[in-house]
């Protein structure tokens, strides 16, 4: 049973930053494809960063150049780096893995916006 649980969301002026985290337990997290999504109120969740498992990244068109995606297969973990926030990217954050065969999803970590 592969269990993912996000930290380190919170409240932060327009502008400011936060780094997320997300820690893997009950699988080889090496062998996976990764990707932080998010969920805004009222809207679908989507994929903001992906961090594949050859070492490719990529990002949503909306947070290129704000955000950076790192990981430790060491420590069965995946980062976000979060700068320039904007009241838009409030919503909760998750991570999982890539494609369409997710694990049971985390709780997320809710990321406000807001002055």
């Amino acid at each position: 049973q592969v269990q993912l649980v996000e930290s380190g969301g919170g409240l932060v002026q327009p502008g400011g930053s936060l780094r997320l985290s997300c820690v893997a337990s009950g699988v080889l997290f090496s062998d996976y494809s990764m990707g932080w999504y998010r969920q805004a109120p009222g809207k679908q969740r989507e994929l903001v960063a992906s961090f594949t498992s050859g070492r490719s990244i990529d990002y949503a068109d909306s947070v290129k150049g704000r955000f950076t995606i790192s990981r430790d297969d060491n420590q069965n973990m995946l980062h976000l780096q979060m700068n320039s926030l904007k009241p838009e990217d409030t919503a909760v954050y998750y991570c999982n893995r890539l494609g369409n065969r997710a694990w049971s999803w985390g709780q997320g970590t809710q990321v406000t916006v807001s002055s």
